[in-house]
């Protein structure tokens, strides 16, 4: 559990060059990566080839499966990877399978063309997402294992890194995406994303590359306990035979973290907890599904989003990420999530201005600037908060639980984003006020909950 106390600004940014800090920026970063591929890249590949808004909204559903990734995150802690575990170690042994199954399908998107084989390109996509959420599952472990259970100050910055480092693999990966396929189109190729994403599948290898400077520490400590609560269940159940060796294992591995969970802050305010983390961020993501479309709609080139929207993006982020994590040490989560959320609905009207008066190089600055403080301070506070409430005990199941639970808000609610907006009969400008609209729900749940809540923020 991340215990967060207060300290100096001089104490706070000395933490964040701790050695651990760069290696947790790239776990970071291999996290990120991947939303690159199957969120912008996808995009706008599919906008590109003639395909309706309707139909790039309804592809972004394959990123419905960060929402379950709880469900398989027992097996993750418990299946050693042949080969892989015992020369590598068991977390990096996890990343790295699922990083050569990302690398495998950019190969396949290579060889596709979307008109023709558009159930293929999204089928690819799905396992792209499928191994990305999987490996989020030990990225998140090894992360906070490498932080001492008792170094709250440590723990509290490797969070804000972590977000650094996610937006940083998504960041600039959209500018090495957009750049890329632009330079090619320029230059005359017809499959000019096919070869981006042979060019991004070197990313891949790097990162690879840099996971083995990431330290994993050998023990059999995880082992021995699954082993103890297993013997603890098998008792209850009696006399031992196929169902309920079946029987102990998933109530050791899925029924305990959740059953703790509840237990922890009684069933009502645990069901607002879920209902707070799945409504959070929808506005959000209704207006990051559809923004890539918005910018070419209404005029910017692709190398305009990149700049914008990617390269100048990514430095706001990066710095009040970091102010961010600041702030939520100094405030306290439960503040920094109330302002968090008035503030992401805030900017997202900014889009309303720039769609109502047309195209804006300036307005475009403004808004893509303002929305990634908005979305630094909010990914940062969120992380945070639901660290705060995980029992350390089952700290990776209960985080991908929790994670799950808020990708699952902002993934299949926001799979209609392009309806809507055809609904809308493309009127941008009002779209963007119902996505500043949809922080409301979420903001009454935590003012309900926020005197209940289990919180160590010491």
């Amino acid at each position: 559990m991340i215990k967060l106390k207060k300290q100096s600004l001089s104490e706070t940014f000395s933490i964040y060059f701790d050695i651990r800090m760069l290696k947790i920026l790239l776990l970071g970063a291999i996290s990120g990566f991947p939303w690159v591929l199957i969120g912008s890249s996808l995009s706008l590949w599919l906008k590109e080839d003639g395909l309706s808004r309707s139909t790039i909204g309804w592809a972004g559903l394959i990123f419905g499966v960060y929402a379950f990734n709880y469900l398989w995150a027992p097996l993750v802690d418990r299946i050693k990877i042949p080969f892989l575990t015992n020369r590598i170690g068991h977390r990096r042994g996890w990343i790295v399978l699922m990083q050569i199954l990302i690398l495998i399908s950019l190969i396949l998107w290579s060889l596709l063309n979307p008109t023709e084989n558009l159930a293929i390109v999204i089928s690819v996509g799905l396992l792209i997402a499928i191994a990305s959420a999987t490996q989020d599952i030990t990225v998140d472990a090894l992360r906070i294992e490498q932080i001492g259970e008792n170094e709250g100050k440590s723990m509290a910055a490797g969070a804000a890194m972590a977000v650094v480092g996610w937006w940083s693999g998504y960041k600039l990966g959209g500018v090495i995406s957009l750049f890329s396929a632009e330079l090619l189109q320029n230059l005359g190729f017809e499959n000019y994303w096919q070869l981006t994403f042979l060019i991004l599948g070197i990313l891949i290898i790097l990162m690879n590359i840099g996971l083995m400077f990431v330290h994993e520490e050998k023990s059999n400590v995880r082992e021995i306990n699954q082993k103890t609560n297993d013997e603890f269940i098998s008792k209850k159940l009696g006399n031992k035979n196929i169902i309920n060796s079946f029987l102990t294992w998933i109530g050791g591995t899925i029924g305990g973290p959740i059953i703790s969970f509840f237990q922890k802050n009684g069933f009502n305010i645990a069901i607002g907890i879920l209902g707070f983390v799945f409504l959070f961020k929808v506005g959000e993501a209704f207006l990051g599904r559809m923004s890539i479309v918005f910018y070419k709609e209404i005029g910017f080139s692709k190398s305009d989003i990149a700049i914008y929207s990617k390269t100048l993006g990514w430095i706001t982020t990066v710095i009040f990420t970091l102010l961010g994590g600041l702030f939520v040490i100094r405030s306290g989560v439960l503040k920094a999530m109330f302002f968090a959320g008035i503030l992401m609905a805030s900017t997202n009207l900014l889009f309303t201005v720039l769609a109502w008066s047309g195209k804006s190089e300036l307005i475009f600055a403004i808004a893509v600037i303002f929305d990634d403080i908005a979305a630094a301070f909010a990914t940062v506070a969120f992380v945070a908060f639901i660290s705060l409430l995980v029992d350390r005990t089952y700290t990776a199941t209960q985080y991908a639980l929790l994670a799950s639970i808020g990708t699952a808000g902002r993934t299949t609610l926001a799979s209609s984003s392009g309806a809507l907006v055809d609904w809308l009969q493309g009127d941008w400008g009002v779209f963007f006020i119902i996505t500043a609209l949809m922080v409301i729900p979420s903001l009454i749940i935590l003012l309900y909950i926020r005197n209940k809540l289990n919180l160590s923020e010491k």
